[in-house]
């Protein structure tokens, strides 16, 4: 492939997609209009809520979505496909309706993040690409919010592109970071391409490459006088690393009327050199100068340290959050929830298990959040069937649908409906916004949820209700099934 050509990721499919989709070609069922929810079962980490992230590039790729003439040749080559399925393929777009969460949003185990309703074959093939960038950049985006929030307003930097897992991964972690709540990335081509405020100063080397440390210090500040973050740790943080820097900012930048600095630590107890460095600091004037640190940090580690009292401005977190490295996989899933008939009717479908927690909820559904209005806080979340509606100025009474007893009143609340239309017919219909409006999004929607939902450690369960007559369908299709009955 020419390094300059645009990659096109229609075949970024897993193989039985294709298998499926010939097979529905060749039994006549490739217009059959079919409805697939994605939905997670877990919070990663154990976390309350995981952050929704991802869609931008589910509506680029949907965008482009074709064969090429060299898919076409490779596919034929596997002597095992429909000539005619091969034909259909030759002017193969999507024509369906894709509704989602925006990105941003909060969400919850086994209610839909994006629903797509589509043909089967094109509802098929798009299952891949969809699970991957929702899967990847959700996991990431509810990282770094754990992580931005353990930091209790500090800043934080994405760090970990050198430890991302491919191009992609740092490129779009940087992103999803971003969304979750970082101000920023080490990554400078995020910036570049998505806006990602890109910043950094130095490494170890630059210092090793002077004669002195000292030299290093002041050479970086002579360069950089706004922009003057010094590394300290290469050599002695506290007898050399701090006075250095303090000697450097004294010759260099207060001769300019510069206040603003800052130094950087990589490395060893941060809680007792922070508190040090920054008496030192200050002692010398430079009671502005901001104290950052790296090295392997996560939301515990940053929690700790700032409980043991250290004097920390700034986070950068490289691996442990561009990895998700306490729990690097999502685990969304995309399930056929209902297929619909030539006359228009929607016919549910469910997944069964023995595996309770693998059962899935039926039908072509709304989802809907409540909140208090008096509090502006989040109540529940609400699945319905796809005709039913919400008034939020009648009471409603809602239950745990595993729990059926556990039942609760709602009132003085309002409803909004979460997901949104993206594309109809093929056609996108949904204005993206830009980057920081949806981390400003984040950022609000995150503050709706109470304390206890946030929690990182036995947060409280958020509850996804089922409406009285969806919950009836699930049941009746439960039993059916437990019948060995396969109708609707």
């Amino acid at each position: 492939m020419k390094t300059n050509e645009k990659l096109n990721l229609t075949m970024l499919c897993d193989f039985y997609e294709l298998t499926m989709g010939n097979g529905y070609f060749v039994d006549g069922k490739a217009d059959q209009i079919c409805y697939f929810d994605v939905f997670f079962r877990n919070v990663p980490d154990g976390g309350g809520f995981a952050i929704a992230a991802g869609l931008e590039q589910v509506v680029e790729y949907i965008r482009d979505l074709h064969f090429s003439e060299d898919d076409l040749a490779y596919l034929r080559g596997r002597g095992i496909f429909d000539e005619g399925f091969l034909h259909y393929l030759e002017n193969f777009h999507f024509t369906g309706d894709i509704y989602a969460v925006p990105e941003g949003t909060p969400v919850f185990p086994r209610e839909p993040i994006l629903t797509v309703r589509a043909p089967a074959i094109e509802a098929q093939l798009v299952e891949t690409y969809i699970l991957l960038a929702l899967n990847h950049q959700s996991l990431i985006a509810t990282k770094a919010n754990r992580v931005v929030r353990a930091a209790e307003g500090r800043r934080v930097l994405e760090f970990g592109s050198r430890r991302a897992q491919g191009a992609q991964a740092a490129i779009l972690g940087a992103r999803a970071a971003y969304i979750g709540g970082c101000d920023g990335t080490a990554c400078t081509i995020s910036d570049q391409l998505y806006g990602v405020f890109a910043g950094g100063t130095m490494a170890h080397s630059w210092v090793q490459m002077f004669d002195s440390e000292y030299e290093a210090f002041k050479r970086y500040c002579e360069l950089y006088p706004t922009n003057a973050v010094l590394l300290v740790d290469t050599y002695n943080t506290l007898k050399s690393g701090v006075p250095n820097a303090i000697r450097a900012f004294n010759e260099v930048l207060r001769p300019l009327g510069i206040r603003k600095c800052g130094i950087r630590l990589d490395s060893g107890d941060m809680t007792y050199l922070t508190k040090k460095a920054r008496k030192m600091l200050d002692e010398a004037g430079w009671t502005e100068c901001e104290i950052s640190v790296s090295n392997s940090l996560d939301e515990y580690l940053i929690q700790d340290l700032l409980r043991q009292g250290a004097q920390i401005d700034m986070f950068g977190v490289g691996e442990r959050l561009i990895t998700a490295k306490s729990e690097p996989v999502f685990g969304g899933v995309y399930k056929l929830v209902a297929v619909e008939r030539p006359d228009g009717t929607i016919e549910p479908k469910i997944k069964i298990s023995e595996n309770v927690g693998k059962i899935t909820n039926p039908h072509f559904k709304k989802l809907y959040r409540f909140y208090g209005a008096d509090t502006g806080k989040a109540i529940a979340d609400y699945l319905c069937l796809h005709d039913e509606t919400v008034n939020d100025g009648e009471d409603l009474e809602i239950f745990d649908p595993e729990a059926t007893w556990k039942r609760k009143k709602v009132y003085n609340f309002h409803a909004r409906e979460l997901q949104v239309p993206v594309f109809r017919n093929g056609e996108l219909v949904y204005q993206l916004p830009t980057l920081n409006e949806i981390r400003s999004y984040c950022r609000e929607q995150v503050d709706t949820l109470w304390d206890e939902v946030k929690r990182f450690d036995n947060p409280h369960t958020y509850y996804v209700d089922l409406s009285q007559k969806l919950w009836e369908i699930k049941y009746r299709l439960l039993k059916d099934n437990a019948c060995g009955e396969h109708h609707a």
